[in-house]
């Protein structure tokens, strides 16, 4: 997908103030039984279709407004992905603001994750 650059200069923008780990990280802390929250941040067909083991629906539209609800303590380590990379970083700096002091960012996101085949589970 061709991203416009004004979009492209918001996320790297993003990327420069919060915390990002690769795939690898995740499924280790997953394998490792580390205590974290894995949010899929992209479109709910999209997550419908199939979602990463562990993960917990909160799309991109309603994060802000929800994320207070289920997740309530502002230390929770909360992993957040996307298709990319690119809207997950727009969140977790969403998220920042909001006082949550252990977000991370998922680079590459989804579409990594299935090119490693690691595990998907699908509806």
């Amino acid at each position: 997908m061709q991203h416009n650059p004004r979009f492209l200069a918001l996320v790297n923008t993003a990327k420069a103030q919060i915390n990002e780990c690769q795939i690898n990280d995740v499924k280790q802390w997953m394998e490792q039984g580390q205590a974290f929250t894995l949010i899929d941040n992209r479109e709910q067909d999209e997550w419908q279709r199939s979602h990463l083991p562990q993960a917990h629906y909160l799309g991109r539209g309603v994060l802000e407004r929800d994320i207070e609800q289920q997740f309530p303590d502002l230390d929770t380590k909360i992993v957040v992905y996307c298709g990319g990379g690119f809207r997950s970083a727009l969140s977790v700096l969403s998220l920042q603001q909001m006082g949550y002091s252990n977000v991370w960012s998922m680079d590459g996101g989804f579409r990594a994750w299935k090119e490693a085949g690691l595990e998907l589970l699908t509806n």
